[in-house]
């Protein structure tokens, strides 16, 4: 049976915890420090964060705070961007490393792909952006490099030019929201995929199908979302601020969602959706 320190493993070897702590719209200072520190005391070995997000400092505050030894987190930023481009995906590392007060990152994605609707040399930008990755994996300031929010057509454009490929591709999936498409590519081309928004935001915690599904089985609507990602193989990172809720989004081994229910959430229209994709990504 898994449990909280149960991995999956990564293109070149590197294992990722199964399960992640997310901190995204987790205001910086006390809260994001409080909360990364309660996450690790209950058992968590791997922490999201981003640049963006604002939060970078109080995370590695509060992984200090934990007690935990940094070696046994699993820690993962993302690049803003505005900070595309080969120096300044160099610059850019090198302010979250010191941001976050760590001598290197476990995992340095990017957040949002250049696209066409944005810009006609879309697929020049990321390639250019991704050779500062390659240069930081190789120089060991990251231990596994890898993207956000990429769709299959940028996934692809990127393996054109790569020298390493992508090892993770962090995207929306929930039930109502899985991307398919994109599941698929990254299965095929051994990308382990992670999960924002598990809970849809928290839009499904009131979902009908959601919760008579969980009361099957005695557990939370939270709770079934997050085995409901585990059980695609995908790494989860629900998030939330409240000690209780922390360590319920981690007590999801003891229970398994049949082949019916895991095919019923399948099913489900779009619903919890956030309304960002890679099309209309941020420009800067």
């Amino acid at each position: 049976m898994e449990n909280l320190s149960s991995t999956r493993k990564l293109a070149n070897g590197v294992k990722i915890p199964c399960i992640g702590y997310g901190t995204w719209q987790t205001p910086g200072g006390d809260v994001a420090r409080d909360s990364v520190k309660k996450a690790l005391e209950l058992g968590y070995r791997h922490v999201d964060t981003a640049t963006v997000y604002g939060n970078e400092a109080s995370v590695g505050e509060g992984i200090r705070l934990s007690g935990v030894k940094r070696e046994d987190v699993f820690l993962t930023t993302k690049q803003w961007t505005n900070e595309r481009g080969f120096e300044n995906t160099m610059a850019a590392a090198e302010r979250a490393l010191k941001t976050l007060g760590v001598d290197y990152l476990d995992l340095y994605l990017v957040h949002w792909p250049a696209v066409e609707k944005l810009s006609p040399d879309w697929a020049a930008i990321n390639a250019e952006t991704w050779r500062g990755f390659e240069k930081l994996y190789k120089d060991g300031k990251v231990r596994a490099i890898g993207v956000s929010n990429f769709m299959p057509a940028q996934l692809a454009a990127l393996k054109e030019c790569a020298e390493v490929q992508p090892m993770v591709d962090q995207v929306e999936f929930h039930p109502g929201y899985i991307q398919r498409n994109v599941l698929d590519y990254c299965r095929e081309n051994g990308i382990v995929v992670e999960a924002w928004s598990p809970l849809g935001s928290g839009r499904l915690l009131a979902d009908p199908l959601v919760n008579e599904i969980g009361a099957a089985h005695g557990k939370s609507a939270a709770q079934t979302c997050v085995r409901y990602a585990l059980q695609h193989g995908i790494v989860p990172l629900p998030k939330s601020v409240t000690p209780e809720r922390i360590a319920a989004n981690a007590d999801v081994f003891d229970f398994a969602l049949t082949d019916a229910e895991m095919a019923a959430l399948d099913a489900m229209p779009e619903t919890g959706y956030s309304g960002y994709h890679p099309d209309d990504a941020p420009a800067g």
